[in-house]
């Protein structure tokens, strides 16, 4: 008991809020509010996401459905962000959203919606580092592609074997780089930060004066593309469908929330983490995706399999800007290389994510061998779990050596898994805890139940949308798995509640003497 009490400094609050939370401080508490910002905006990372599915925006509605799209999902998302980050601050722990989900919920329901919000969010996060370090390992052999000539100048294509393996390699570096200690973290978070303000202010003005064709305002903002070879014609589905880039693009941002325990003024610096990574993000991917769509002035061409890099239409788009006044596309094959920069730091913060996310669900008990991936080494690193992080994501993309579409329907979960991870929460927030929610110092008032409910309905409303089919007649090729790979994991997480966890598991698990408890008030 003498121990647990010398750990009870009196001067540090972080400490003694946890402590009242039920958690002992085994994390190294060292990150400030721009730290804890910058890996929500690090794994966010506009330039990784908007670049990963600017052909699904172009394919799906062109330059209307990214441009005004992109805001009004911005708005709903804000909405999502706002109420996770009032949570937060409510609840500043590792944990989470199972842990939000397990105090909110009530105590009939609580160890079930902590069991169920807990295993969307960490499949889904293991899924978004899959998709993050495979669409890096694609976009370095598009750039080899490129410098080697191009597709139709003979270019290097690499097999899907050696793709798998360049994964292979990105997947190991990040989970060196996370074996760090957090101060070290930090620097690669910030720097992160930095590169994404940076890279999309050196592209956004670089890209549109490099151009010696650009589209008109007109098209930028007004063009709707239904050419898309999918089957689909309606305008309103085609827009719906379309809207999966934007949606993706501002993905991740719970990395604020995970990383709270080692965070200075947590119920405080990690909802500002929450809220203006969102917010800022917002902002620099419209420019970005603005200055994009300025230099698409042929959209079949940009897509077609058959041009100089494979059909990656960024790649092509920025490849043929720079050839077009130059005579050489190295200019934009550096861009790309900015891009990939970005990318590479988003995947060291996802890792940095997953981790603290398995560590804290582990130390409730949730996951198989808990007691192997709860240890932390002798810098307060939760080593053994970032290597299962690492293991996972690379055990996900062995499914595309087999089939694309099944490989396509893992990373769905990516999307819809984190936001349904997202939105059970706040769904608890605004209707079992609507009345006993005792909101931190960062609070939505009485707006705060309003904000919930848009941002409930929003994560319903792009459940649907991104189940429904994108192309027609529904065939092998192109089903769309994401209903299947969504209810796989509500059915084996539910199924694994009923037959098993039910009878053992209760949700968060206090790990600080009930004396000390006590004290604490």
């Amino acid at each position: 008991m003498g121990t647990i009490e010398a750990e009870l400094p009196v001067a540090d609050p972080d400490q003694a809020r946890l402590h009242q939370l039920g958690y002992k401080q085994e994390l190294k508490r060292g990150l400030s509010v721009l730290s804890n910002f910058a890996f929500s905006f690090s794994i966010i990372s506009v330039l990784t996401g908007v670049t990963m599915t600017y052909n699904t925006g172009l394919r799906y509605g062109g330059p209307v459905s990214m441009t005004l799209g992109w805001l009004v999902v911005a708005a709903f998302n804000g909405c999502v962000a706002l109420s996770m980050a009032e949570i937060c601050s409510a609840y500043p722990t590792s944990g989470g959203l199972y842990y939000w989900s397990a105090m909110l919920a009530g105590k009939e329901w609580a160890s079930l919606a902590s069991w169920v919000t807990g295993w969307f969010n960490i499949v889904g996060q293991w899924a978004g580092t899959t998709s993050i370090d495979f669409a890096l390992a694609q976009l370095v052999q598009v750039i080899i592609l490129l410098g080697t000539g191009g597709l139709n100048g003979g270019g290097y294509m690499a097999s899907k074997y050696v793709v798998l393996a360049i994964y292979a390699a990105i997947l190991i570096t990040h989970g060196l780089i996370n074996c760090l200690p957090i101060q070290w973290l930090a620097w690669f978070g910030q720097f992160g930060a930095f590169w994404n303000v940076a890279g999309v202010l050196a592209l956004v003005i670089l890209i549109p004066a490099v151009a010696m064709e650009r589209a008109s305002v007109g098209f930028i903002f007004t063009h709707f593309n239904t050419d898309n070879g999918m089957g689909i014609h309606n305008k309103v589905y085609i827009l719906a469908v379309g809207l999966l880039m934007s949606q993706y693009s501002v993905l991740g941002y719970d990395a604020s929330a995970h990383m709270t325990e080692e965070t200075k003024n947590a119920d405080w610096s990690g909802p500002m983490g929450i809220v203006t990574s969102v917010a800022l993000s917002s902002i620099f991917g419209w420019i970005y995706l603005v200055a994009l769509t300025s230099v698409v002035t042929d959209i079949p061409y940009l897509l077609d399999p058959g041009n100089d890099a494979g059909g990656h239409a960024i790649a092509q788009a920025m490849y043929i800007t720079f050839l077009r006044r130059y005579g050489s596309g190295v200019g934009g094959i550096v861009c790309l290389g900015i891009v990939a920069a970005a990318t590479f730091l988003c995947g060291t913060a996802c890792v940095t994510s997953n981790s603290r996310m398995g560590y804290a669900f582990s130390r409730d008990g949730a996951m198989p061998f808990s007691h192997v991936w709860h240890r932390v080494n002798k810098q307060e690193v939760p080593f053994n779990v970032v290597w299962l992080s690492v293991s996972v994501a690379f055990v996900m993309a062995l499914t595309s050596l087999g089939s694309q579409v099944a490989f396509q329907a893992m990373l769905s979960i990516a999307t819809i898994g984190i936001y349904i991870s997202y939105g059970l929460p706040i769904f608890f927030r605004v209707t079992t805890a609507r009345k006993s929610f005792v909101p931190g110092p960062f609070h939505l008032g009485k707006y705060g139940a309003a904000i919930g409910w848009v941002g409930v309905a929003w994560v319903a409303l792009v459940t649907v949308l991104f189940s429904l089919p994108v192309a027609y007649p529904i065939e092998e090729g192109n089903f769309n798995y994401t209903p299947v790979a969504v209810g796989g994991v509500l059915l084996l997480s539910v199924g694994a509640w009923v037959l098993h966890a039910r009878f053992w598991f209760e949700g968060p698990v206090t790990n600080v003497d009930s004396e000390v408890l006590s004290r604490l008030g």
